[in-house]
């Protein structure tokens, strides 16, 4: 299960503080500020990580997971501005252990189109929307056979990247990888992808 409270314990929505903010009082002690940050963040975590699980209990399980070990853990956070690529990280991580749990090979496989609960991002259904003709569905089957050409690493970026949204510097931070190593994995995913499927003007590297 998702992580869920009561209404008593859900924090005002009046409260209107930014993100950093939010932190900044979670590593204080404020439960409520934490919760606020659970509304922001579990969502697209979830996301990331039903995109690499296939399953949509194993997602939930794993998302709370992150939430849990993020607040209990908090403090240790030494900036605010790093929360995102920070949770991120331990996203990342618990996915790695939940695969060598599963004792699978392949650590980031490719959720199919026809998997209730895909979600396509802007940017995707853009990349989607310029090969003259080709539907959404069958564009994002032919990125997923193609991402099985790719290494762990490329497969992670490209992912972390068009799916989840990260930027380089969010990505270098979530994969303890230095930005620009993250640059050339990522070059050389899109190189092998397109070099199979041809320019696809959507898929930007955002560098």
């Amino acid at each position: 299960m998702l992580v869920k409270r009561t209404e008593a314990e859900k924090p005002s929505e009046a409260a209107g503080f930014s993100t950093f903010d939010l932190v900044e009082k979670a590593r204080n002690g404020d439960r409520m500020a934490f919760h606020r940050l659970v509304d922001q963040f579990q969502p697209e975590i979830y996301r990331m990580i039903f995109y690499r699980t296939h399953s949509r209990m194993d997602a939930e399980d794993l998302t709370q997971d992150v939430m849990l070990k993020a607040y209990k853990h908090i403090t240790r956070l030494k900036s605010p501005e790093v929360f995102r690529s920070w949770l991120y990280r331990i996203a990342v991580n618990r996915v790695k252990d939940y695969y060598r749990r599963k004792k699978f090979q392949s650590l980031f496989g490719f959720v199919s189109m026809d998997q209730e609960g895909f979600h396509e991002t802007d940017e995707m259904a853009a990349a989607s929307e310029v090969d003259g003709g080709m539907s959404k569905k069958d564009f994002w089957k032919q990125i997923g056979r193609m991402l099985t050409r790719l290494s762990a690493l490329e497969k992670e970026v490209f992912l972390l990247r068009f799916f989840d949204q990260l930027t380089i510097k969010e990505m270098s931070a979530a994969l303890h990888k230095s930005e620009s190593t993250i640059k050339t994995h990522l070059y050389r995913a899109l190189r092998k992808i397109r070099a199979v499927a041809g320019q696809f003007h959507g898929l930007r590297e955002g560098l």
